[in-house]
């Protein structure tokens, strides 16, 4: 086959993916975890059934997918961020901001059962100790150049860190999430 025919066939799969997705996450946001159907989906998405089961066997599924997609979207995010400056504190802080800020928007909108539900995946551990990663990877070159205390390992700094932000899902602002992020990093310094 052609090389425009399988971009193009692979683009309209990566479509249709997408759209089964962002489907059945606004499915679950307005009916709940347990009431959403394969039916919904097809007919929501504007495919049939039979379509949509080649794409996923279930509900199950589809959200892991979509969760997955989101969280390597919000890597991704970060990564960004911390390429954007070469100076460490200031890197450290943008990145411990955002997490911060997409902790607190990310639990504010999903039901409690949809979040119970995707945090106990594999990926989710994967995704973890990435993030775990890119913190201490920030905090040991913060340490290096005098900008952060060196006297806790970074690993540990970084299980300091980001198991501090989780609260900022539970605050009712984002100024309340940014006065949180100061005081995370107020421990951090010599």
């Amino acid at each position: 086959m052609p090389k425009l025919w399988n971009d193009t066939i692979e683009a309209h799969r990566r479509e249709v993916r997408d759209a089964i997705l962002d489907t059945t996450a606004a499915l679950v946001g307005t009916q709940g975890l347990r009431a959403v159907t394969m039916s919904q989906i097809a007919e929501q998405t504007g495919i049939g059934r039979a379509t949509l089961y080649k794409y996923f066997p279930d509900v199950d599924a589809i959200l892991r997918a979509w969760h997955e997609r989101e969280i390597t979207a919000h890597l991704r995010q970060l990564a960004d961020i911390r390429d954007r400056t070469d100076e460490p504190g200031q890197r450290l802080d943008a990145v411990l901001h955002a997490y911060a800020l997409i902790a607190h928007q990310t639990r504010r909108h999903h039901d409690p059962e949809l979040v119970t539900f995707l945090h106990r995946d594999e990926h989710l551990a994967h995704a973890q100790r990435q993030l775990h990663d890119l913190v201490r990877q920030l905090l040991a070159e913060g340490a290096e150049t005098g900008d952060l205390r060196a006297d806790v390992a970074p690993d540990e700094l970084a299980s300091y860190c980001l198991h501090a932000l989780t609260a900022a899902s539970n605050l009712p602002t984002q100024a309340a999430v940014r006065r949180l992020v100061t005081v995370t990093l107020a421990g951090l310094r010599p």
